[in-house]
């Protein structure tokens, strides 16, 4: 470890410091220490972030420098930019074609995200039609997704792991129970709700009070609601730490000098300039779009699955040695959109006849 790693990370003794997140950390008495993989995580989000600009500019594969990450897949450095949250902005909740009401909006939301695969999605709008709450039919979607796992179809996506719900909703099927769940949460008008509060901790609260949603699963539906028109808080203003999250930290870290967990995140926002310009990183942003609250949780989770294989002996709080899954390239290109409450898409620049394909790398 060099000597500018051991020294604090926000400097006082028992003092309070004002970040820019908004947050008030109070520093305790003994400084926070990092691990050689602190400095892995900036260089990890530098390199991947290369490699998405790379291939976006149609460079040959490989894209990156780096072979860990021209091996192994790992999400983009922002959240936003990944093929699912992609293909849920533009062809879920930003459709022409389907209703925009607020309660419309909700119910394409949860419907596409608690399965989280684009393929369920695409099954259901080849079956139905365009797919509207006010047309909805729990038996009708109850019979396609349960014929749909009787053939051998995957209706879950594996990035997360989803509570069955049966506990509450009685139905021997997950998919069956987060039907009910979905209905749960329209018939108490949540939208409603989300709409009225004033800050996105109050948002948080309101979905998590549903049964089966979590802290980390209530979070990440809350990011999602909020590339919508439903709800618009920054994406730095709350963060929950997920269990990836977690392990990054405990792998960044040796001592956080009692720092929370989303105190450490909100460190790292609030730091981001400064140690790219510290290690002589060339970071390019989305567009002016520094990284969020929400990115800086999820590069702690790509960075716990890449410190396996770059620093083997720091385990963390995990015992995993191996990334799980190897790269494929994905051949299907997706419109590159983003909500139009971020001003983001007027300033990307052209890569083809005013058009830009993402792949997820």
């Amino acid at each position: 470890m060099n000597e500018r790693n051991e020294k604090l990370l926000i400097k006082g003794k028992g003092s309070q410091v004002q970040v820019k997140s908004g947050l008030t950390i109070y520093v305790p008495i003994s400084p926070a220490k990092t691990t050689e993989v602190y400095d892995s995580y900036w260089k990890f989000a530098a390199l991947r972030q290369e490699a998405f600009f790379n291939r976006l500019s149609g460079n040959p594969y490989p894209w990156s420098s780096d072979s860990i990450i021209n091996q192994h897949r790992f999400t983009n450095v922002y959240r936003a930019a990944d093929r699912v949250s992609q293909y849920l902005i533009k062809n879920v909740i930003y459709r022409a074609d389907l209703p925009d009401n607020p309660k419309e909006i909700l119910f394409r939301i949860l419907l596409f995200k608690l399965f989280n695969k684009i393929d369920t999605w695409e099954l259901l709008n080849a079956k139905l039609g365009p797919i509207t709450y006010e047309e909805y039919d729990f038996r009708r979607y109850d019979d396609i997704l349960t014929k749909a796992i009787t053939t051998g179809k995957r209706i879950y996506s594996a990035a997360y792991i989803m509570p069955s719900g049966k506990s509450y909703y009685g139905h021997i099927r997950k998919h069956s129970n987060h039907l009910k769940l979905i209905e749960h949460l329209l018939k108490q008008n949540t939208h409603e709700h989300l709409m009225s509060v004033k800050r996105m901790q109050q948002a948080f609260e309101i979905i998590k009070s549903f049964p089966s949603l979590g802290d980390f699963l209530a979070y990440q539906l809350l990011i999602d609601i909020n590339y919508s028109t439903l709800i618009n808080f920054s994406e730095s203003e709350f963060v929950v730490a997920g269990p990836g999250a977690k392990g990054g930290i405990s792998k960044c870290f040796f001592d956080t000098a009692g720092l929370s967990n989303v105190e450490i995140i909100k460190l790292m926002t609030d730091r981001q300039e400064q140690e790219f310009e510290r290690l002589g990183l060339s970071f390019k942003n989305l567009w002016g779009r520094p990284l969020q609250l929400i990115d800086c949780q999820n590069i702690f989770c790509e960075v716990d699955k890449y410190a396996r294989v770059k620093h083997p002996d720091i385990k963390g709080n995990s015992e995993r040695i191996k990334i799980k899954q190897k790269f494929k390239i994905n051949p299907k290109p997706l419109s590159f959109w983003f909500p139009p409450k971020w001003n983001l898409n007027d300033k990307i620049a052209d890569v083809k006849d005013n058009s830009l394909e993402l792949f997820k790398i």
